[in-house]
């Protein structure tokens, strides 16, 4: 996973890519079979942090890193992986587009107790290391800037790798968005694999809802970003475009689903849903299509502005670039030691 050896046959040539950094070869890989494995770091370890048991801050983020090891093995693995790539948070551009923009975050951390207060610092200072370690000691590719999300590397790697295989690991299901024939999700707290066919276990057997008896469904990626961007989104505080609207019309009222079918043609259907009005509890009155334009820019994550799209593109063209690792597994086992994970260094081999 770590340090990789790929072979491909082109024609009659095979060509062997040892520390598969450099970015002609990266061009290269556009025309080749690649499965990139998207790696939404913070989500995969904090996540981690909250099913960890144990008596000391050193047991939880022991474990923490135990989950989030595993996990990429195995979609490594699983899905025939051919390169990891590691998306790291920044400040987010989207703050400055929308105030509001993940406030409710900060009050969320300004209640915690003391005693969380200390772990959570803890757990940051150990995400930090993860983070050096595999930037500086590994031959993944490791994607952060300043002004960007791991969101929206994700996204931009994908866009800028149309022919490849993609999984993205995370528990965040605000990737169903990107969901295609080429782009699955891997929830390695569930062990589920997310498909635009549908939900699957880790055996790769559909997982049956319990209230139709039928395989799961995330349903149509687009219907999801559209319903999105019109119902907003509580976790990043991203207020509604329009409160309370319904999802299926009535006889007198265009619902959302009929707008969406209208979404195209941009016929009654959808004028008559997006040019209502409504006046929030500060007496500010809204026009629906204004808000959802807002919010189409703050939850899509192929509408980032053209300048960010250049932060991106440069930042993963820097990192393609680097100068291979050297000594993977040695740097490994030494990381293994100092976090005490005796589990995963038994497979190091595996892992480096």
């Amino acid at each position: 996973m770590l340090m990789m050896v790929l072979t491909i046959k082109h024609g009659t040539i095979k060509v062997d890519f040892t520390n598969f950094l450099s970015y002609n070869n990266l061009k290269l890989a556009k025309r080749v079979d690649m499965t990139y494995i998207l790696v939404d770091t913070a989500n995969m370890f904090f996540r981690a942090r909250h099913v960890v048991r144990g008596d000391s801050i050193e047991t939880k983020i022991g474990m923490a890193y135990h989950i989030m090891f595993s996990s990429i093995l195995k979609a490594y693995r699983d899905f025939n992986g051919s390169h990891v790539v590691f998306c790291l948070e920044g400040r987010s551009w989207r703050k400055d587009v929308y105030e509001p923009y993940k406030k409710n975050r900060q009050a969320a951390r300004d209640a915690l107790t003391p005693k969380e207060q200390e772990e959570d610092q803890a757990f940051w200072q150990a995400f930090d290391e993860l983070k050096e370690f595999m930037d500086k000691r590994t031959n993944c590719t490791v994607l952060q800037d300043g002004q960007c999300e791991a969101d929206d590397f994700i996204a931009r790697w994908i866009q800028n790798h149309p022919d490849a295989e993609h999984v993205i690991v995370s528990s965040d299901s605000d990737f169903y968005q990107l969901l295609d024939t080429n782009v699955t999700q891997y929830n390695g707290i569930t062990n589920q694999h997310i498909r635009v066919d549908g939900v699957y276990d880790d055996k790769g057997k559909p997982v049956i809802d319990n209230k139709t008896g039928e395989q799961k469904q995330i349903g149509d990626p687009k219907w999801l970003l559209f319903e999105k961007c019109i119902r907003g989104d509580t976790s990043d505080n991203v207020f509604s475009a329009y409160p309370g609207a319904r999802k299926k019309g009535s006889k007198n009222k265009v619902g959302m689903l009929e707008a969406f079918a209208d979404k195209e043609s941009k016929g009654f259907n959808w004028n008559n849903f997006m040019l209502q009005r409504w006046t929030d509890h500060n007496g500010e009155e809204h026009r629906v299509l204004d808000d959802y334009h807002r919010n189409k820019t703050l939850i899509d994550l192929t509408a980032q502005p053209d300048d960010i799209k250049d932060v991106l593109d440069e930042a993963i063209t820097k990192q393609v670039q680097k100068v291979p690792a050297s000594q993977v597994g040695v740097h490994f086992l030494r990381f293994c030691g100092k976090w005490d994970l005796q589990r995963i260094s038994t497979s190091a081999e595996s892992h480096s």
